[in-house]
């Protein structure tokens, strides 16, 4: 749902939208992926994702996100659990404990290794971008079982020269003309036909049909 009604991007609200507890409530590591639909127009079809860590016993979280200005990886740009544009994100997978600890240096690795990281390297469409970046990571680590919103749109670009290859958990085929259309097929992400950015499918580990600028109607997708 679509909460935003700022006008302007500094009159939006960016604030913590509680779902995270404070760092010193929370001894054992977390991994959480988090999506929020975007700004203005844009926001009735598409989603923008980011990535959160935080090591056991540390004294805050690390927020990863890929944006369209200034330095595009950014780190701690704002709140973990802010909202986007006015919206509200919700969880795509949350892991905590032993298995997140065992993660979170695969994902800093990741992170660190994406390719489209310069000045100049975003494209809000059809990517890289954003949601480009936060698959990047997913399938860097596969682990993380999760797969991102359909309308977390620039997930599946791809270059050309990277036709086809497996989907970012792992589990399966995926065909991509450059983010302009595709065809994905795997356990975790599920059924997924993408024309113009625009994907419909379904899912069938966690049964639910996905619908183009809609999402998901079903049940709840979040890894925990």
């Amino acid at each position: 749902m679509r909460e935003d009604v700022a006008p302007s991007w500094r009159a939006a609200d960016w604030s913590s939208a509680k779902l995270l507890k404070p760092p010193s409530e929370v001894p054992q590591a977390i991994v959480a992926v988090y999506a929020a639909r975007v700004g203005r127009w844009r926001g009735i079809f598409a989603h923008h994702t980011w990535i959160v860590v935080k090591e056991a016993g540390a004294g805050q979280y690390t927020r990863y996100d890929k944006v369209g200005w200034g330095s595009p990886v950014r780190t701690n740009g704002w709140a973990p659990d802010g909202r986007w544009f006015g919206n509200a994100p919700h969880p795509v997978a949350v892991i905590e404990g032993g298995a997140a600890e065992r993660l979170i240096p695969q994902i800093r690795k990741a992170v660190a290794s994406y390719p489209y990281s310069s000045y100049g390297a975003y494209n809000a469409w059809p990517g890289p971008n954003s949601n480009t970046f936060v698959a990047h990571v997913l399938r860097a680590v596969p682990e993380l079982d999760a797969a991102l919103p359909p309308t977390a749109l620039g997930k599946d670009w791809r270059p050309l020269q990277d036709l086809i290859g497996l989907t970012p958990s792992r589990t399966g085929i995926q065909i991509s003309l450059a983010g302009y259309a595709g065809l994905a097929l795997g356990w975790v992400e599920g059924l997924e036909i993408d024309f113009m950015g625009l994907v419909a499918g379904i899912d069938i580990r966690r049964p639910a049909v996905k619908i183009p600028a809609w999402g998901r109607i079903g049940m709840d997708p979040i890894t925990w």
